[in-house]
């Protein structure tokens, strides 16, 4: 049964690193535009980020400008998501999401249109 499987969540301190990554199982990433999620306890699901599928665009929400950087590797059919210099508000549970869409939807607007698949993996920034 095709499945995404998210990966490297965890427990860090203020100021640390971690490394999400997103797989797929039974299908492929390639041709998607995928993004991250994220809901923190009580609040609401937010965009993260999100890559196109050629990964020439991204796009990056103003609370994790300039410490998150995703990726993709190709041969992997993976996408990452390096956090780095986490904040205690960056805490919550992190979703992978996908969308088939074309290239004239601007990176920017395509979290309205990826669909969130997986559990979840839980980062949690706490002293």
């Amino acid at each position: 049964q095709p499945q995404i499987v998210e990966s490297g969540g965890g427990l860090v301190q203020p100021g640390g690193s971690l490394r999400l990554t997103c797989a797929a199982s039974g299908w492929s990433l390639a041709l998607y535009t995928v993004g991250w999620f994220r809901q923190a306890p009580g609040g609401d699901r937010e965009g993260v980020s999100c890559i196109s599928s050629s990964g020439g665009l991204t796009h990056y929400a103003d609370s994790v400008k300039g410490r998150f950087t995703i990726s993709r590797d190709s041969a992997k059919d993976t996408v990452y998501l390096q956090m780095d210099n986490l904040r205690p508000e960056d805490t919550g549970v992190y979703y992978c999401a996908v969308a088939l869409l074309p290239k004239s939807v601007p990176i920017a607007t395509s979290y309205t249109y990826l669909e969130v698949w997986g559990q979840g993996s839980l980062v949690t920034v706490s002293s």
